[in-house]
């Protein structure tokens, strides 16, 4: 694969490094990933791959704080709205004034589809696709065991690391990557709330969501526990200003294998899943015909 690394500067001076996996041919058109929580950008490196070899030039990166290569998190302060301040702002940025003759497009897992509504540089987005994208909230998560494993995660063991260790060892818990505390507290604090962090008046999240115009594919999988359909709607439906296209597909989807929260970036669905969402992605380019 070919790859390179570059460097963005947030908002706030500090630096973000990115990753461009160059278009095999000429590139149509430049895609970012926002990671998931507690993700790195290797989990996205496959379908990033796979984009690749459709003639997408791809963006992925880290939040600070997450990278093993990076500033331990316990010095770093961000919580999610900082990474869409600082991180997600920095890259999208970035990514327009490398690219300014190709179409730019988004694909944001769990919160890196929140940091799309969130974020003021989605104006320059041509589209974008969110999966897994939800609010967060206890109470759509219907397995009762489920709900009192990430209650007990959220509510308990995760602010209580936050608190006294300085941070959240995702790695040993069992959650993906080692956190920031000011994450897992903003984070614990939203799932209580009726609306997510639309309740919270700090975020200004109804206000930010209102800004992007752009075409938004929103989808949802039957065997996520934690991104359940009435999640996702409730999320996309405050992106009042874009035309959303919502899909709630299931293993069945894709011969039967799993999907769940993580699973779309594994191999296994590059010959099921993963055309859906590039001949999406290529039906909103400036030259493709309408109604594709």
């Amino acid at each position: 694969m070919n790859l390179t690394t570059h460097v963005a500067i947030c908002p706030d001076g500090q630096p973000v490094e990115l990753t461009v996996h160059h278009a095999i041919g000429p590139a149509k058109a430049v895609i970012q990933i926002n990671p998931a929580t507690a993700v790195t950008e290797r989990l996205y490196f496959p379908f990033a791959r796979f984009l690749t070899e459709q003639g997408f030039e791809v963006i992925t990166y880290n939040y600070r704080g997450v990278s093993r290569h990076g500033p331990h998190p316990r010095d770093v302060t961000s919580g999610f709205t900082s990474w869409a301040d600082n991180d997600v702002e920095a890259v999208t940025r970035w990514v327009s004034t490398h690219y300014p003759g190709l179409a730019h497009m988004a694909v944001g897992h769990s919160f890196g589809g929140h940091a799309i509504g969130l974020c003021a540089s989605s104006s320059t987005l041509t589209a974008a696709v969110t999966l897994c994208s939800q609010a967060g909230c206890l109470r759509f998560i219907k397995p009762g065991v489920e709900r009192w494993k990430v209650t007990l995660l959220l509510k308990v063991i995760g602010p209580l690391c936050a608190k006294v260790l300085g941070y959240v060892p995702g790695r040993s818990l069992g959650i993906g990557e080692n956190l920031p505390a000011n994450v897992m507290l903003q984070w614990s604090r939203w799932t209580s709330l009726t609306h997510y962090f639309f309740d919270d008046p700090a975020v200004q999240a109804s206000e930010r969501f209102a800004r992007p115009s752009l075409p938004v594919l929103a989808i949802g999988f039957e065997d996520d526990p934690w991104a359940p359909a009435p999640a996702i709607d409730l999320m996309m439906g405050h992106l009042t200003s874009c035309a959303v296209e919502r899909r709630q597909l299931s293993p069945a989807d894709s011969d039967g294998s799993p999907i769940g929260h993580m699973g779309f970036f594994r191999p296994r669905h590059a010959n099921t899943l993963w055309p859906t969402v590039v001949s999406w992605m290529t039906h909103q380019l400036p030259s493709a015909p309408h109604g594709t």
